[in-house]
């Protein structure tokens, strides 16, 4: 009986023994799945391209890669069972599957016992913008010795001596990337291997072999080729996934990629496929290893303090207990980092837990983007509120809207045809990511073409919670569900579902300081609740009942009696959505009349203030 050390470090060894034991591959498939997922002490065993450097992990061993799909290559062909002569002329029947190369002998490419079968091609990345404390390194048991099939060499290479070589064996490209990493002091265990180029960038081509095609600029970590078996229909772009594969980084696909781009500068017609399209698709194994899918498991979350299912409350009733308290404990800290702006706090925490629940129409419920105005343009403030929010939610990015960024900045993603790929941009994010738009350094100048269709696309993302990505001859609607923030002087030139003007009462004499010290009072463990109750709190079910609904409809009637301009129906919606959020920040899943009467003072408050603002805005010279 295999153990689960043999799964791990050899499961292809494992898969032909079972096979030769009169197991069918599926049945033998179906066993690993059992036998390393649904057994949670199996699961932290298997080690993680996220946490652990490539040069660690053993060739064709079981590994995990959580990740999002960025793109979808064409699907390709594979010899599913081929038959192999060695030279004795004895003929084996081997299995093609999970393996990027045949072994094992000569391939009789006329043998009748040829299968050809079909796979799919995802391209996965990191799940971008993840917040350094949302890291699975700490939980994971995961033990692993360096690959005895080589011996790591720490010397310096130069930038020429990095770029020759891309297409050299993996054991190499990794011992360069860590000695890199060490010489510039970074002793960071996550994405240390490979970074993305900045955006801004002209003077790198997009289909450069070191592109990686994170969405986000700076961003560090594996990129991952993962091949699908089955089921491939089930899986969709931007789909955030914990996968369970073998992992592929056979030198000999770097040969094999060369020799093919080789092949096509000498002879167009002999390939279907130009020189940019493979350099894409068929990437060096050391820089884009290849991973054979098992298993995946969609994410609902990247929160690695819960378990990766939706929360759910009979899980959870420990959680559920102290929202309340946690709560109050939360509002406490973000009004100090506010400044003293209680109702700013409120605000901010509806807006953290907010989620795009369903959809009518083209109409999202659930969102709930904040415009936080009066933030302050000659400090630092806002990048320290980032900060603040960055060690709060598990994904999140700071987009600074200046003009030279909303200009030269690739927001939208779109298709290069040449390169058959999908070119990622800044709005290509997973679900749950919170986006913060400083709008506080946008200055005076000239929108050219690029900047007007960010600020549409920004527009559209906050409107209808989509992204229309560039496909040259159409556009393509993606929906998301993303949660913005904005941060801005005056009220925001784009749009948002609810503006609130900060009040501070503290005048602290130096404010990054004060910031400082708010947030080192605060103990890792009283993170950890903060980050754990506003993922339970935006994944609770909520309901309301047919007895407030009808107080609701009645309330609205009566205060349109006097002044039909005092609340519209797009008052109300509001309204309803901030009683919602409201009632589940305080752990309740249904709508109360007190729930329904603390939601009308709450926007009575902020509407107060909002027109206070804007007496004063008038009056000023």
């Amino acid at each position: 009986m295999p153990t689960v050390h043999d799964w791990i470090n050899n499961p292809l060894a494992v898969v032909d023994g079972q096979k030769m034991n009169g197991f069918s591959e599926r049945s033998v498939l179906k066993l690993t799945c059992l036998t390393l997922v649904s057994f949670f002490f199996c699961f932290f065993q298997v080690p993680s391209l996220n946490d652990v450097p490539l040069y660690y992990l053993k060739p064709n061993s079981l590994v995990k890669f959580r990740c999002m799909v960025q793109d979808m290559f064409d699907p390709e062909f594979f010899m599913g069972v081929y038959e192999t002569n060695d030279l004795t002329s004895n003929s084996k029947v081997k299995c093609g599957k999970y393996k990027d190369i045949t072994v094992g002998g000569q391939v009789d490419f006329n043998s009748r016992n040829t299968v050809t079968s079909e796979r799919q091609t995802f391209y996965c990345v990191p799940i971008p913008g993840e917040s350094q404390w949302n890291s699975y390194a700490g939980t994971s048991q995961a033990r692993v010795v360096p690959s005895t099939s080589y011996v790591p060499n720490r010397h310096k290479r130069s930038y020429e001596e990095d770029y020759e070589m891309d297409t050299q064996p993996q054991e190499m490209k990794y011992v360069r990337t860590q000695s890199s990493a060490e010489s510039h002091g970074n002793t960071e265990p996550k994405r240390q291997e490979t970074e993305a180029p900045s955006h801004d960038s002209s003077s790198v081509h997009c289909t450069s072999s070191l592109d990686l095609n994170f969405p986000l600029p700076g961003e560090k970590g594996p990129a991952c080729l993962v091949k699908v078996y089955e089921d491939w229909d089930s899986f969709k772009l931007n789909d955030m996934l914990e996968v369970f594969g073998i992992l592929s980084v056979d030198p000999a696909l770097s040969v094999i990629a060369d020799e093919r781009e080789a092949s096509s500068l000498l002879d167009h017609t002999e390939v279907t496929e130009t020189v940019e399209e493979q350099r894409v698709h068929s990437p060096p194994a050391s820089l884009v290893p290849r991973l054979h899918m098992l298993y995946a498991q969609p994410l609902v979350h990247n929160n690695p303090l819960l378990p990766s299912s939706a929360p759910e409350s009979n899980d959870l009733c420990s959680v559920l207990g102290e929202l309340a308290s946690v709560r109050a404990e939360l509002h406490t800290y973000l009004t100090h980092v506010l400044m003293g702006d209680s109702l700013a706090a409120e605000y901010l925490i509806l807006h953290l837990i907010s989620n795009v629940y369903s959809r009518r129409d083209v109409l999202p419920l659930g969102k709930f983007t904040l415009n936080l105005s009066g933030c302050p343009h000659s400090s630092p403030y806002t990048e320290h509120l980032y900060k603040v929010i960055q060690q709060l939610v598990p994904s999140s990015y700071w987009l600074c809207m200046c003009l030279h960024n909303m200009n030269n900045q690739r927001m939208v993603p779109w298709k290069d045809y040449t390169a058959n790929r999908l070119v990622s941009g800044t709005l290509q994010l997973a679900n749950n990511t919170s986006l913060f738009l400083d709008e506080t350094q946008l200055e005076q100048g000239q929108l050219d073409a690029t900047g007007v269709r960010n600020i549409t696309a920004l527009g559209n993302l906050i409107s209808w919670q989509k992204v229309d990505y560039d496909f040259n001859y159409h556009q393509m609607e993606f929906p998301c569900n993303i949660n913005v923030l904005i941060a801005s002087e005056g009220r925001s030139l784009l749009p948002s579902d609810s503006q609130v003007h900060l009040r501070p009462t503290l005048n602290p004499p130096n404010l990054e300081e004060y910031l400082s010290a708010v947030q080192v009072a605060q103990v890792p463990s009283q993170f950890n609740k903060y980050r754990i109750y506003l993922s339970v709190a935006r994944a609770l079910n909520y309901t309301i009942s047919d007895e407030i609904t009808t107080a609701v409809e009645d309330d609205f009637v009566e205060m349109r009696k006097d002044d039909p301009q005092s609340m519209s129906a797009e008052d109300l919606h509001r309204l309803l959505v901030v009683a919602r959020l409201l009632s589940l920040s305080h752990g309740q899943n249904t709508l109360s009349r007190d729930g329904w009467m603390k939601a009308k003072q709450l926007e009575a408050l902020r509407i107060s203030r909002t027109q206070q603002q804007k007496s004063v805005s008038g009056n000023e010279p």
